[in-house]
């Protein structure tokens, strides 16, 4: 493996573990321990963890925090009141593409916490840097390159983790989701995930990442690598970028309309005047093979509309068939009948609703 590549604090734990190491990103990260597939049942079932150290921590700080995040944010910050309170965002160039999605928090007016992916990290905060000083935005962005990042995920994974750290219990027990805690100890305890799976995304110094997953993994929770994360993501129905989106595609383009807030005409978010101006003919839709195969990206889906393309696709471990998300026509619609060309030949699938399961729950009949 190349010594370029970058490493999270867990590295050796990884490497402890037996885990399959490849090069993510830049990052050299685990995509399995041995069984992605039990890997995948241990987060429906009962829990599992991942490092996701890769992604980039920004806290941002001053007077108009606010307004610049109403400003680089497709989605409203405005609407973030309560304290540690998250919420879901794109972020998108002036035509309207997507340069990243990312989770920001919110601590007071002026405090607050954007996460945002490894791949794209630095030019997210080059981008963030540009706006805010070419628009003059009183406003401090700090990389948290301090901090590591671990995803515990599952229907028992806030017991496990209150198991761990008794301390935390009292701060995050109420958590709703998409909230989160700061604690005394320098972590932050967040009710979000990337599964479809109820859990914790923890936040804390680098240097005590290491001694929280061990503690972990002597409680029976599951180290889980990149494989497991993307079938658990892919039948949550969330989206994945430079895959399902990117600078070159709009969010309705990518089932991510729901996360731009038009409701303020006088709020002119970046690439706004693009959105409303672009013409709506392509969309995202979940599709379920109905025959044998396994659908993969890029490969050709035929509709009665059109031709479109698949973004993502896979084997689902819940559910014991191949389902995937594609860029198609408008028009397409849930229950349509389509092809895929796998290897020469299409095959009969079906337009189903995202997500396919939910709290280990299969939701598609």
């Amino acid at each position: 493996m190349p010594s370029a590549l970058k490493r999270t604090p867990l590295y050796d734990a990884h490497v402890d573990a037996g885990a399959k190491m490849v090069d993510f990103g830049g990052w050299e990260m685990p995509v399995s321990y041995g069984s992605q597939i039990e890997e995948h049942h241990a987060v429906r079932r009962d829990s599992g963890m991942f490092d996701v150290s890769h992604m980039l921590v920004i806290d941002i700080a001053g007077p108009d925090s606010k307004a610049y995040l109403r400003r680089l944010l497709a989605n409203d910050a405005a609407r973030l009141t309560q304290p540690g309170k998250a919420l879901y965002s794109c972020m998108l160039n002036p035509e309207g593409g997507v340069i990243d999605d990312l989770i920001v928090y919110f601590f007071d007016p002026e405090t607050w916490r954007a996460v945002v992916n490894a791949g794209t990290a630095q030019a997210d905060l080059e981008w963030m840097r540009r706006v805010a000083d070419t628009e003059h935005f009183n406003v401090s962005l700090q990389p948290r390159h301090d901090l590591a990042m671990i995803a515990l995920q599952g229907p028992n994974a806030r017991r496990q983790a209150w198991a761990a750290r008794p301390a935390w219990r009292a701060a995050t027990e109420a958590l709703k989701p998409f909230s989160a805690a700061v604690l005394a100890d320098g972590c932050m305890v967040a009710r979000t995930g990337y599964t479809g799976e109820d859990g914790f995304e923890i936040m804390l110094p680098a240097t005590q990442a290491q001694t929280l997953w061990n503690d972990l993994l002597a409680l029976g929770v599951r180290p889980c690598g990149l494989g497991a994360r993307d079938t658990l993501r892919l039948e949550a129905g969330m989206n994945l970028y430079g895959q399902d989106m990117d600078e070159s595609v709009l969010p309705a383009e990518s089932a991510l309309s729901w996360t731009v807030s038009m409701t303020d005409p006088e709020r002119e978010f970046i690439g706004r005047d693009a959105l409303e101006a672009a013409p709506n003919d392509r969309i995202l839709v979940g599709v379920k093979l109905l025959e044998r195969g396994v659908m993969r990206a890029h490969m050709a889906v035929r509709c009665a509309q059109g031709e479109g393309e698949l973004t993502s696709g896979t084997m689902s471990p819940t559910m014991g068939v191949s389902i995937g998300m594609a860029r198609v026509p408008l028009g397409v619609a849930v229950g349509d009948q389509v092809q895929v060309h796998i290897r020469d030949k299409w095959v009969p699938a079906e337009i189903v609703k995202m997500p396919l399961v939910r709290h280990g729950k299969i939701l598609d009949a």
